[in-house]
Formats: structure tokens, sequence, C-alpha cells
């Protein structure tokens, strides 16, 4: 999905009103309709029975699309408390439209027209339980003023004890530069329509925009396709997968969607195996073999009964000896895919073993965790692989990879991720907060869906099963890296609004990774 700046998304819906005779009215009121959607999942997804949702509305705009999410929200019986940063009398075109809709269902709008006013609410007035804010869009620049900036901080004050749900930017972002020159709306969730701004995906934008969903408000497809699209960088979308994901065939039997081999675990990290394992079976994949060391089979064994497992030879250390290779080499690359790396160690004869099978693999392999970390300064071994590679560093493992600090390499990560590509020829998955996935040609693609409670153990272990899961199946490796990250994060987000952010571990990742699927396909 494209990326956009402010004017060029300003651009697109003046030419839909335009050209297309949409109402400006109209696609306000698509965009209330998305927004009160989207409140009423997370009200649900939270627990929240009967919540009072607090919509606060700025003078414009974006205040017209709280206005229609607020008559939405009313008429679909919930307690709506409206609040706006100004006079009524101030509120023109589209907006007053929406408004007077809005009021006409019952609803009021309370004035807080002056700074003071924000000031004695913020003291005595209590949120409720979900806040909506509406107050500014993406045509304003510089820092909120007036009652405006009286509401900023009086939705801040109270972001711990209320959920957020931003319409388009959160308020006080610039939405073209991820920066801000004043105070910010804090949001859990950010309903931005149409397409992504090129700011809310910018580092320094993250703790201000939360979760991140685009909304379909009805833009026409040959419109956007006009828009100029940004030659380095694309965001992940679910309409960017869904041609992806074939319906099966009611003929078809395990063997049809492949066999995967998890090459994982020590005598210390016995639940690297099984994460990856039960991941890579909860993806679809129609077999999947772990080879682990002998000491920790029958452990492998009861995490994952699905599973066929292996004991390999082992180290002193409980790891895979190199000696596997040399007797296992013809039944690895009998497999459709490989994942090699979680819970393996750093071994000696380990890492010996990993470069081996880097040298010699003729099947895709997802190298992950210890073994990106040995391959530590040989760029060239992963160049002169002759099988598709797909590597998943986090920060910290990417930077021993190619040689830097981890500071230099979140200071522009697509252009690191495109580089280290190029490099070695391969799809690379830099892992962290909005991810990216980047292969040798242009666009790097980054990942909007996930959570801080994803900041687990266990967590990039998912993702590599994932990942081999759906390259095992036959999905081309660039691909199956969009895709496996966007499924994971989702996966992530189904858990954190089940249970709570700092409540999530690995294995509530692969629960909900069925549920995940469901976004990208109805079977």
């Amino acid at each position: 999905m494209k990326l956009v700046t402010g004017e060029q998304m300003r651009e697109l819906d003046r030419r839909t009103i335009e050209e297309y005779g949409t109402p400006g009215a109209e696609l306000m009121d698509r965009a209330g309709a998305c927004v009160a959607e989207r409140v009423q999942q997370m009200a649900a997804a939270s627990g929240l029975a009967d919540p009072v949702i607090q919509l606060i509305a700025g003078r414009g705009n974006n205040g017209g699309d709280a206005f229609a999410a607020a008559r939405y929200l009313k008429e679909h019986g919930h307690a709506v408390d409206v609040w706006l940063a100004g006079s009524a009398d101030q509120v023109r075109g589209d907006a007053r439209t929406h408004m007077m809709r809005m009021q006409a269902t019952g609803a009021s709008v309370q004035e807080l027209a002056t700074l003071d006013d924000w000031k004695d609410a913020k003291e005595f007035m209590p949120p409720g339980d979900i806040i909506v804010d509406g107050l500014l869009g993406i045509g304003v620049k510089g820092p909120a003023r007036g009652p405006v900036a009286g509401a900023i901080a009086y939705i801040r004050n109270h972001a711990a004890d209320a959920l957020v749900v931003a319409i388009d930017v959160p308020s006080g972002l610039d939405a073209d530069t991820g920066q801000a020159e004043g105070e910010v709306v804090q949001a859990d969730l950010t309903v931005t329509m149409g397409l992504p701004k090129c700011g809310l995906i910018e580092t320094d934008a993250l703790d201000y925009v939360g979760d991140l969903e685009v909304a379909d408000i009805g833009f026409p497809d040959e419109l956007v396709e006009q828009v100029p699209a940004d030659t380095e960088r694309a965001v992940i979308h679910e309409r960017d997968l869904f041609s992806l994901f074939e319906r099966r065939k009611r003929s078809t039997h395990k063997g049809d969607y492949g066999r995967v081999l998890i090459l994982a675990g020590s005598r210390s990290y016995s639940g690297a195996a099984v994460l990856a394992a039960c991941a890579a079976l909860r993806s679809g994949a129609g077999l999947v073999t772990a080879w682990v060391p002998e000491g920790i089979v029958s452990t492998v064994a009861v995490g994952a009964p699905e599973l066929i497992v292996r004991g390999t030879p082992e180290t002193e250390a409980g790891s895979a000896a190199s000696a596997l290779w040399s007797e296992w080499s013809d039944e690895f690359n009998a497999f459709d895919a490989a994942l090699v790396g979680p819970g393996l160690t750093r071994h000696e004869e380990t890492a010996a073993l990993v470069e081996r099978i880097v040298k010699e693999s003729r099947i895709p392999l997802v190298l992950d965790a210890d073994a990106v970390s040995v391959l530590a300064g040989k760029m060239d071994v992963l160049a002169a692989a002759e099988c598709p590679l797909v590597l998943t560093p986090h920060p910290g493992e990417f930077a021993a990879l190619v040689g830097g600090t981890v500071d230099q390499i979140q200071a522009d990560r697509i252009r690191s991720a495109r580089s280290a590509a190029q490099s070695c020829k391969a799809t690379i998955v830099l892992k962290g907060a909005n991810t990216v996935v980047a292969g040798p040609e242009p666009p790097a693609w980054i990942n909007l869906s996930g959570n801080p409670g994803m900041a687990t153990a266990g967590t990039g272990d998912v993702l590599g099963g994932v990942l081999v899961s759906l390259i095992g199946q036959g999905f081309a490796p660039f691909d199956a890296a969009r895709a496996a990250v966007a499924l994971h994060g989702w996966a992530g987000d189904h858990a954190a609004w089940r249970l709570a952010q700092a409540g999530i571990i690995a294995s509530d990742v692969i629960e909900e990774l069925p549920y995940a699927f469901k976004t990208v396909s109805m079977r």
C-alpha cells in the first residue's frame, strides 16, 4: 500500500469530490462509520460491555469525522459524550452538517471554548472509557494553541485511565514528518483514512500512533493508482496479501502443504524448537519435522504431539553437532524449506554446522537467532549461498552481522535493510517496531501490526515458524516474509486486546494465529 503526504491526500480528496461527484459530507460520513466500527471492535476486544465513549472534536473536518462517528455510535445504542474544543457557532461546512445530524439523534455537544475550560475539565471532569481524538487533521502545522492545546493536554492527562483512538493522525503530530512541535495525543489506535500518511510510520511517531489501521472510505481505485508512489518504501496491508492465499482444494492431503524442517533447540533452550514448530503447524504446513539434540527429544515431542521429532548428534554442551550434516544432508535437502537457528546456541561446532548448511543447502532457508549471530561478519558466506535465504535478525543481531552499531541501524532501518539485502542477495526481515522486509530491489515493505507486548521471549521463534511454514507451502520467500510479519503482528494484537500487553507470552501469539489468518482468508 502506498504512503502519501498530506498534500497528496488532500488532492485525492479534492479529485474524488470534483471529478467523481462524491460529496465531501459523504466521505466524512464514511470516515465516521469506520471510526465507530473500530471503536466498537476495540470495546468488545477489551471486554468493555457498556463503555462511555467520549469524542473530543475540533472545529474542522477532523471534528466532523468525530461528529459522524458519534452519530453512528449513538444509533448503535452506545453512551456518547461529545466535547467541542471551541464554540458550536464556529463549526462550518460539512462538519456542521454532521454536528447537526448527530444532535438529531439526541446527542448533545458540550462546548469548552477556552484554555481555562480545558484546565478545569482536566482537574474535575473524568474521561470516558474510550476517548476519540477528532481535534486536528493532516493539514495542521505547528503547535496547537488555545482550546485545542487544552484538549490535547486533557487527553494526555487521562491516557492512563482510558483507551484512546485518534482520527486520521494523533492531534499535534505532523502527518508528513512524524514530528511534533508541541503537545501530541498519545493514541492506542490511529484510524487513518484512505492511505497511510508518511509521518505515521516514522520512528519518532511510534509512541504516539499506537496501532495503525487504514480505513477504506471509497476513494476511486483509478485515482489511488495515479497517486505517485514512494519508490523506496511501502506499507504491508491485508489487501496486498489476499492474492497470496489461494483456496484449498477439497481433494488435497497433507503432502500438498509442504514438508517443513525446524533445526533448533539445545539443552538450555528446548522451548525455542517447540514454539517455532507449533507456529509452523498453526500456519498451515502439512508436515513439520524438528531435528533437535538427542537429549531434548522427549521434551520437544511432549510440547507438540503433532510434530515429527528426531534426535541429532549433539555437542558436550547439548547443542547440534556438526556431524549432523555429513550424516543427514540428503534428508535435509528433501524438505521444502528449513528454519535454522532458534535456541541453537553459538557453540563453535554448531556455528560450523550453520555455515556448512548455508553453503550446501539446496532448499530455501530461514535463518533466525543464533544462526544469524554465528554468521556475524560473514556476509560473503551468505552472498555465496545457492539457495534462497531469508534472515530475521533483531537490531542487535543485524548490527553484528553487517558491522556498525544498533543506533546507526535504527537511524535508517530501511536503508540498512536494503543495503544488506543487496549485499547478500537475500530477504532481510529487520525486526522491531514497524518491522522492515527488504529484498535486493525496492521498495522495502513496512509492517504496521504488532504491539509492545510482543517484546517478550520466544515471539521471534514464532515468527520464524510462520515464515518457514509459508515458504514450505510454496510462497515465494519475499512474499512469505511480508505475509508472515503481518500475520504474526495481527496475532499479537489479538492477544493484546484479549489479555493485556503486559501479560502476553509467545504461546498466546501462537494461539491467535488461526484468527489472524482469517484476516486474509475466508476459510
